[in-house]
């Protein structure tokens, strides 16, 4: 048996740019990308938190350090500079897998500026 789960996240980033005549994609800082373990061109899902977009891409490496996180193509019409986004991805693990999953997550604070990691959720209280 297999499970789709959240393999990594990057929680609230600042879209830096939002490129319209492009070949497409989310070009992401690869500082980020390496630590998250995204790989380029890699499927990614993208919410927007500013107005509710949710769609899905792929993710192609930025410029290391540089903090870009920049919507693509026709995905530039569903979040512009300066938008909150969360970007996911998702993968299948075996249920042995499963026994020492952990999803790598990075937080972001404003700016861009990585605030910290973590590998689980906490427990969301009533």
């Amino acid at each position: 048996m297999h499970a789709i789960m959240l393999k990594a996240k990057l929680h609230r980033a600042e879209v830096t740019h939002a490129v319209l005549d492009y070949e497409g994609s989310c070009a992401i800082d690869g500082e980020w990308l390496d630590l998250s373990g995204i790989r380029e061109y890699e499927q990614i899902q993208i919410y927007n938190v500013d107005n509710g977009e949710r769609f899905t891409t792929y993710a192609i490496r930025g410029e290391e350090g540089s903090r870009i996180i920049s919507v693509n193509g026709a995905a530039a019409h569903k979040a512009k500079v300066g938008d909150r986004v969360i970007i996911c991805a998702y993968a299948h693990y075996s249920e042995a897998e499963l026994a020492n999953f952990k999803p790598r997550m990075l937080y972001m604070a404003p700016g861009n500026e990585l605030s910290h990691t973590s590998n689980a959720i906490p427990v969301q209280v009533a």
